[in-house]
C-alpha cells in the first residue's frame, strides 16, 4: 500500500464484505429487510424496552439478531474476536461501553470501572486506538441541564459537578498514560455546553504532545461550524492539539420537537443541504489545519468520506497521517469502512459492548436510523444482494 491513499470505490462489495461468510451476509440481509419496514421497526423499538422492563425472556432473540449485528459483545473478552477479525482487513476499533442515561453515583462509578477496563484492554490490543464515552453515563441529566442553562448551583449540585470533573479527569489521564485516544460523544443541545467545557478542559491538560481527548461536533446543528473555529482559536491560544470527531448528529427529531414545544428557534439546520455543506466545510477546515487539528470523519455519507480522502490526496497528506481518521458504526456501511482500510487510510469501526439489556437504547436508535424513511436499509440491502450475486456467479 502506498503512503498516499489509493483511489477509492465504495461500490466494491468484494472488499466491503470479505470479512463475512455467506451465512452471515444472509442473516444481515434478513435483518435489514425487516428494518426496511417502518411500521415493524416502530412497533419493535417501542415493545423491546418495555419487554425488558417487565422481565419478558427476550434477551436471546435480541442477542442473536440486532445485538449481534451492531455490538461487539457483552464483555471486553467477547469483543476480542471482533477486533481481531476487523484488524485482518486493516480496520481498527473504537470501544464504546454502550450504557447511558444513568442517575446514581453507584452507576456512574460502575461505568468508570468499565471504561477504565476498556482503556487497559486497548493499551494491550494494538487494534483498538480509541475508547468512547458518553457524559450521561457518568453525570446526571438534570445536573447537565442546569449547568447548560446557567442556573445557580446548589451545594449538592456543585459537589456532584466536581465528582463528574474528577471522573472525566481520571479517565483522560488513564487514556493519556496508556497512549489511547478517548472520544467524548456529543449529546442533546440542552446539555451540550458543560460537555464541551469538560472536553476542552481535558484537551488543555492532555493534548499537549499528542491527540488524546476528542470532542464530538454535530454538524446538523447550525452553530457548530463557528464552534469548530472558536475551538481551534482556543487550542492555538492554549498551545494544545484540537481533536474532534465530526458527525452529522443523532437527535434531530427530538431537537425539533422540543424547540417547537418550548417555543425557541430550532438549533437544527433548516435542510439537509445546509447540514452537508457545513459537514464538508468542517472536513476541509480540519484537513487544512492537519498539523494542529486531529480529526475523525465519523460519517456514513459516501460523498463526505470520499471528499476527505480526495482532499488528503490532493494536499499530499499521507493516508496513514495520525491526525486523519475515518469511522463508521459496527454493522453499518461496510462498503465505506473496508474500502477505506483497503486503500491505506486509518479507519475504525465504532464497536459498542455491554449487557444486552443496558445497550437497548443504543440498539433502538440504530433500528430507527435504518428504517426506510430517510434511512440506510435500502442501500445496505442493495450492496449485500449485489455481493451475494457476485459470489454465486464466481
Amino acid at each position: 500500500m502506498s503512503d498516499i491513499g489509493s483511489p477509492i470505490s465504495f461500490e466494491n462489495t468484494e472488499v466491503a464484505f470479505s470479512y463475512k461468510s455467506n451465512s452471515e451476509l444472509k442473516k444481515a440481509m434478513w435483518l435489514f429487510s425487516i428494518m426496511n419496514y417502518n411500521l415493524i421497526t416502530k412497533i419493535g423499538t417501542r415493545l423491546t424496552p418495555w419487554a425488558f422492563k417487565i422481565g419478558l425472556p427476550i434477551k436471546g432473540i435480541v442477542r442473536s439478531t440486532i445485538f449481534d449485528q451492531f455490538c461487539g459483545g457483552e464483555t471486553l473478552e467477547e469483543c476480542t474476536p471482533t477486533t481481531e477479525k476487523l484488524s485482518n482487513y486493516h480496520v481498527e476499533a473504537i470501544l464504546d461501553y454502550g450504557v447511558e442515561a444513568k442517575e446514581t453515583d453507584e452507576e456512574f462509578e460502575k461505568t468508570i470501572i468499565e471504561i477504565s477496563k476498556a482503556i487497559a484492554f486497548a493499551a494491550k490490543n494494538h487494534h483498538v486506538p480509541f475508547v468512547s464515552i458518553k457524559i450521561t453515563g457518568i453525570a446526571a441529566m438534570g445536573l447537565l441541564e442546569r449547568l447548560h442553562a446557567k442556573e445557580p448551583l446548589s451545594s449538592n449540585d456543585q459537589s456532584a459537578w466536581n465528582k463528574v470533573r474528577d471522573r472525566i479527569y481520571r479517565l483522560s489521564k488513564a487514556a493519556h498514560d496508556a497512549g489511547i485516544g478517548i472520544m467524548i460523544d456529543a449529546e442533546e443541545t440542552w446539555i451540550q455546553e458543560p460537555i464541551d467545557q469538560l472536553a476542552m478542559e481535558m484537551m488543555r491538560e492532555f493534548n499537549k504532545d499528542k491527540a488524546i481527548v476528542y470532542n464530538t461536533i454535530q454538524l446538523y446543528r447550525s452553530d457548530r461550524m463557528a464552534f469548530l473555529k472558536k475551538s481551534f482559536d482556543d487550542s492555538r491560544t492554549g498551545n494544545f492539539i484540537l481533536a474532534v470527531k465530526l458527525v452529522r448528529g443523532a437527535y434531530m427529531e427530538k431537537e425539533r420537537k422540543r424547540a417547537l414545544a418550548m417555543n425557541y428557534p430550532s438549533p437544527i439546520q433548516p435542510n439537509k443541504e445546509n447540514s452537508d455543506r457545513d459537514y464538508n466545510a468542517a472536513v476541509e477546515f480540519c484537513i487544512d489545519h492537519i498539523d494542529q487539528v486531529s480529526c475523525c470523519i465519523g460519517s456514513h455519507n459516501e460523498q463526505s468520506n470520499r471528499h476527505g480522502a480526495e482532499l488528503a490526496q490532493k494536499k499530499g497528506i499521507p493516508a496513514s497521517h495520525p491526525h486523519l481518521n475515518f469511522s463508521q458504526l459496527y454493522g453499518m456501511s461496510d462498503n465505506i469502512t473496508f474500502n477505506l482500510g483497503h486503500a491505506g487510510y486509518n479507519v475504525t469501526k465504532y464497536v459498542p459492548f455491554g449487557p444486552v439489556k443496558d445497550v437497548v437504547p443504543y440498539l433502538m436508535r440504530r433500528a430507527q436510523e435504518n428504517t426506510s424513511v430517510g434511512g440506510m436499509s435500502s442501500r445496505e440491502l442493495m450492496l449485500i444482494r449485489k455481493e451475494l450475486r457476485r459470489r454465486k456467479n464466481n
